[in-house]
């Protein structure tokens, strides 16, 4: 009896470990755009954030299957050329988010105030600012300011996303290694 206490409790713990250790990659995440509420402007990276599960340098297919082949509440997703574009179903005057797919990989991640009721932590109050003063309050000083009269692009390139800033309009794109993100600085 002993023995059978032993062996059934071994094999649990076997069990959990290797679900574990085996799990998929896209649920270790540690910011999940629509679900965690990471407040620490240092405690964001762009190799760890993801969009409804689809992180940087995941595959197309996977892309595909968790944005446009899942249902999303309130959400309408198309794939675009090389971008899958999400859409606000109750307000779909223009995508709120997206990813673009490059050489058959996710290269880009891409929100907009639109998204701003979708998204939680530090990027829904960097969505709804309305100055480059608050968001430079929340994120700090960026890598590399660019300001002009139209608007501003804040980098953060050790985190490894932009903040393009014009007036009431704000998006933010996460990218590791995008020339084409940092060729206007």
């Amino acid at each position: 009896m002993k023995n059978l206490k032993t062996e059934c409790i071994r094999t649990v713990l076997i069990m959990i470990i290797s679900l574990l250790f085996f799990s998929p990659p896209t649920w270790a995440a540690p910011y999940e755009l629509t679900r965690n509420s990471i407040e620490d402007a240092k405690d964001v990276n762009a190799s760890e954030i993801s969009l409804f599960r689809v992180k940087l340098g995941d595959p197309e297919a996977t892309a595909v299957e968790a944005l446009v082949e899942a249902r999303i509440g309130g959400v309408r997703a198309e794939q675009e050329g090389t971008f899958i574009l999400l859409w606000d179903k109750e307000n779909p005057t223009g995508a709120m988010g997206g990813v673009r797919i490059t050489d058959g990989k996710v290269d880009l991640i891409f929100i907009n105030n639109r998204f701003a009721h979708k998204v939680r932590g530090i990027f829904r109050h960097i969505l709804g600012a309305k100055t480059t003063k608050e968001i430079r309050d929340l994120l700090g000083p960026e890598d590399f300011p660019n300001e002009t009269l139209m608007g501003a692009k804040l980098l953060y390139e050790k985190q490894g996303f932009l903040v393009n800033f014009l007036e009431r309009q704000v998006n933010v794109e996460f990218c590791l290694g995008c020339q084409d993100l940092f060729s206007g600085f």
